[in-house]
């Protein structure tokens, strides 16, 4: 899948490692992964409405 983030410990974007699909609680989708420098945690809320 490979989704790029913003890491905002290390101020530059990157892709994301281990991501993982979720809906977040107003229903949109988002993926959720870690930095493959520095291992800290990146969000990405994707396009699309909520349901």
């Amino acid at each position: 899948m490979a989704e790029k983030g913003y890491c905002v410990k290390c101020k530059t974007m990157k892709e994301m490692k281990d991501e993982e699909k979720v809906t977040m609680k107003n229903g949109r989708p988002a993926v959720k992964g870690k930095c493959p420098d520095c291992n800290t945690g990146m969000y990405k809320i994707l396009g699309g409405k909520a349901q």
